[in-house]
């Protein structure tokens, strides 16, 4: 497998650092809100990135963070009267609601800085003492021009840096490139003992704790959005070497940017969407699916019309389930169809192949279209394949929908509550006593319940539609 390492701005053979396993540390949210459709996307990226390693045999221990504690938490705690872990229990409660529902799978240790101040703090003070970190007045800063490799994922430079590129200028440090490791308490906000007084730690320094607390000194895989590269992963690489004299992280992987109505998301201009808003005009899965239809490295155009055309295409992958499994419940017992099967397989391989080539999920999906196309040719189309067959063409579509998790919790059929079963069975009896108008106002409710019915000559197929 080859990935994009932004480190060394090349495509490289992954090779863990330890035969069979991975470290992943992805940047998780900042909970003072709900997660908005550009946070959902490294999210959505890095968990397949996750299910394709596990996929392939390897042992995963993924590390996303909750930073529950930074100036935008203060301010929403100061707004509503609160402190800050009442926000960030509810928004994080609300976080894996959305999480859910976008089948993100749950990291193995999803730490919070607040419950880590020990391991930060242990971590500032070897700074300070190796001289890379000084104190001014209870505030503990980086010194960026201690660190040789300082600017080596960004391409930035000290020198640029200094001349007032990027960075706010603060009298107190010695250099205005220089980053806060610690902040000493202002009135009004929370605070911990520290040997430079009551304060609280600075975003990046959060990070590089708890990666090293979880996951050692070197892990394989960095992961977050590419607005992180600078400053915070620059810093996070910079504080974490300095301390341990180790490669921090060997691969760093970006996403792109999403673009609202092919602008610029901001809140300044109301182009700005949550995850929780968008779920309810469209399916969390259809969220997921668009998601992927693009390679995770390119700029992604989110609007309606995109959302539509994620919709339709997802359908497409579910009605070639459901009509397989309503085969599989009809069909005969006959031998394997090994040619067949071996036909299907060539999909299999070039699923692989994209994901290999740098999580190229949107190849990936288009592998996926073939399978169904050459199911829909081969056996929807026809009479006479055996279930067997058809149970192994169920379990590839199957398996390679599982990685990318756009199946998972869905339905292969509409649910057969009492309700729809009375509805079905009443159109069936106005069919049989020819009173079509009323057969079809039945149809067209259900239609509007997302019921879809399908006349067979193996029976009424009933598919849910998204």
């Amino acid at each position: 497998m080859k990935i994009y390492n932004t480190l060394t701005r090349s495509k490289e053979e992954f090779v863990p650092l330890k035969r069979g396993e991975v470290t992943m540390y992805s940047c998780g949210p900042t909970v003072y809100n709900y997660f908005h459709i550009g946070n959902a996307r490294p999210f959505i990226i890095f968990d397949v990135l996750r299910r394709y390693l596990e996929y392939r045999g390897y042992k995963v221990s993924f590390v996303q963070n909750f930073t529950d504690v930074d100036d935008r938490m203060i301010k929403k705690a100061n707004e509503e009267g609160t402190d800050i872990f009442h926000i960030a229990d509810r928004y994080i409660k609300e976080y894996y609601t959305d999480a859910k529902g976008l089948g993100i799978k749950d990291p193995t240790h999803a730490p919070k800085a607040t419950d880590n101040m020990n391991a930060i703090i242990e971590m500032v003070q070897k700074l300070i003492d190796k001289g890379y970190a000084y104190e001014v007045d209870g505030d503990v800063y980086f010194s960026a021009s201690e660190f040789d490799g300082y600017g080596k994922l960004s391409g930035h430079n000290v020198e640029d840096l200094e001349a007032g590129a990027r960075v706010s200028v603060d009298e107190r440090k010695h250099n205005p490139v220089d980053f806060a490791l610690w902040k000493a308490q202002k009135p009004g906000e929370p605070a911990w003992e520290s040997p430079w007084g009551m304060g609280r730690p600075g975003w990046h320094i959060e990070c590089s704790a708890m990666a090293n607390r979880f996951l050692g000194e070197t892990i394989d895989i960095h992961s977050g959005g590419q607005d992180l590269i600078f400053p915070h992963h620059e810093n996070e690489i910079a504080q974490s070497e300095a301390v341990n004299g180790e490669t921090f992280a060997r691969y760093w992987m970006h996403n792109g940017f999403i673009n609202i109505n092919n602008e610029k998301m901001a809140k300044s201009t109301g182009n700005f969407f949550t995850v929780r808003d968008v779920s309810e005009r469209f399916d969390y899965k259809v969220i997921r699916f668009f998601m992927l239809s693009a390679h995770y490295r390119s700029p992604i155009n989110f609007s309606d019309t995109m959302l539509e055309q994620a919709q339709s295409g997802l359908n497409r992958i579910y009605e070639c389930r459901s009509n397989l499994s309503f085969l599989l419940s009809n069909a005969a017992e006959s031998p394997l169809d090994e040619d067949l099967i071996a036909s299907l397989a060539v999909y299999n391989q070039k699923f692989k192949d994209a994901m290999d080539d740098d999580l190229n999920t949107a190849d990936a999906l288009a592998a996926i279209f073939e399978l169904v196309r050459e199911i829909n040719t081969v056996i929807t189309a026809t009479s006479g394949t055996g279930k067997q067959t058809i149970a192994e063409a169920i379990d590839l579509l199957n398996e390679l929908t599982g990685v990318l998790g756009i199946m998972e919790e869905q339905e292969e059929e509409a649910p057969h509550d009492l309700e729809i079963e009375k509805l079905v069975n009443e159109r069936q009896q106005a069919r049989a006593e020819k009173n079509f108008k009323r057969a079809d106002e039945i149809r067209d409710k259900l239609k509007e319940m997302g019921i879809e019915l399908q006349d067979t000559p193996q029976g009424v197929k009933i598919v849910k539609k998204l």
